[in-house]
């Protein structure tokens, strides 16, 4: 018979070997299954157990276990969510085994022992409150919650087999200079999005395909200079758009016609010098907008967005840090402090330089073309009376 206080017995392990290495075990509980975990009496050094947990999940602390006979093959079958919900892109078939099968299970047992923890029920509370990392979340990142964190990991490229049901993923203040076509294409539940504080120099027009209920996307602290309306296409419930803090020096209306729900737009600290007077009509849900630290040139072509901000003032962040940069003597002059009225030359004329240039060359030379045509038909008509005349001769 098993004594109290010398670990569980050789019959214990073998059971035990035998309930860890049934895939039942390796899923969410059953109803009864829960309903007998609610009757174990935990023991008073459950604390032990949590901080064994803990030692186990601690990235690159869980000590090495034997390694386990090879498995026995079995029939492959869909990707399906293990423990914690992950569901894992490309592991059809794949089960949570993890070391938990054969020599596994002897080491813990052994573990256990060696602590001096008590009968089956100590070994099942074990079970109960230290599940093993999912092998759906990569290597390099943390996952909890729906939620799948890489940030600071010096990444270079989007790590692949990230869990297909994740709502967030953070992959902030890493390395990635590129994001390829289809970068999320297993990613359709994604809600949240960021890429903050990377080196983004260029997106594939298909980097964000299959991302339909996107809400959230940090773009911010890169180098981005160009935003191509094909990039947001894949992106009609987007709300929150933060860019700010890159190198756009323009922003085409067809990116924010792409976006018909967009409530919060960060454009601060860039190299925009005027917005085109169709980016308004395309923002009828926008309750927060950025505009600060841009080299803004208060001349004729900043009258729209000038026009726009004296009408909604509510929705503008530091509208008094939206300063001027050209001309030269309204440098870092508030572009809402210039009044109206230094707009009204604008209204002088609806023609534009370029217009008056192209009447100075087309003047000349249609008066020219004129003449010339006039000196074609008067050759014709010559040619034709010459040729009447020797015909009446003949």
């Amino acid at each position: 018979m098993h004594q109290p206080g010398r670990g569980p017995s050789s019959t214990q392990v073998h059971q035990l070997q035998a309930q860890w290495s049934q895939p039942s075990l390796l899923s969410a509980p059953s109803a009864g299954e829960a309903a007998l975990c609610r009757g174990v009496k935990v023991p008073e050094d459950l604390q032990g157990v949590r901080d064994l947990c803990k030692a186990l999940r601690a990235p690159g602390l869980a000590p090495a276990l034997p390694a386990a006979p090879a498995p026995q093959s079995q029939p492959v079958r869909a990707a399906e969510p293990d423990q914690e919900g992950w569901v894992c892109p490309g592991t059809a078939g794949a089960r949570r085994t993890g070391g938990l099968g054969g020599t596994g299970a002897e080491w813990f047992s052994w573990q256990l022992s060696m602590a001096g923890w008590r009968g089956p029920a100590t070994l099942l509370a074990f079970l109960l409150l230290c599940p093993l990392p999912s092998p759906c979340c990569p290597a390099v990142c943390r996952c909890s919650s729906g939620e799948v964190d890489c940030s600071y990991r010096a990444l270079r490229i989007v790590p692949e087999n990230l869990p297909t049901n994740a709502s967030a993923l953070w992959l902030g203040y890493n390395h990635i200079a590129v994001l390829t076509a289809r970068s999320f294409r297993s990613q359709q539940a994604l809600q949240n999005l960021s890429l903050r504080s990377n080196v983004l120099v260029s997106i594939h027009s298909q980097a964000l395909a299959g991302l339909g209920a996107l809400r959230e996307l940090d773009l911010s602290n890169n180098y981005l200079t160009v935003l191509p309306a094909e990039t947001v296409l894949p992106l009609p419930g987007l709300v929150t758009l933060n860019v700010g803090a890159n190198k756009l020096g323009q922003l085409p209306p067809e990116v924010l016609e792409a976006l018909p729900c967009l409530q919060e737009l960060f454009l601060h600290s860039n190299a925009l010098r005027s917005l085109h007077a169709g980016v308004f009509p395309n923002l009828p849900a926008l309750r927060s907008l950025t505009l600060q630290g841009n080299p803004w040139a208060c001349t004729c072509e900043i009258q729209p967005l000038f026009l726009w901000l004296m009408g909604n003032g509510d929705k503008i962040q530091e509208e008094n840090l939206i300063l001027c940069r050209f001309p030269e003597h309204l440098n870092q002059y508030p572009l809402l402090a210039i009044g109206n009225e230094s707009f009204s030359h604008c209204q002088d004329s609806l023609l534009h330089a370029q217009d008056y240039a192209f009447f100075l060359l087309i003047g000349p030379a249609s008066f020219v073309a004129s003449i010339l045509i006039c000196l074609l038909l008067g050759s014709l008509a010559v040619a034709y009376n010459h040729l009447l005349n020797e015909l009446c001769y003949w």
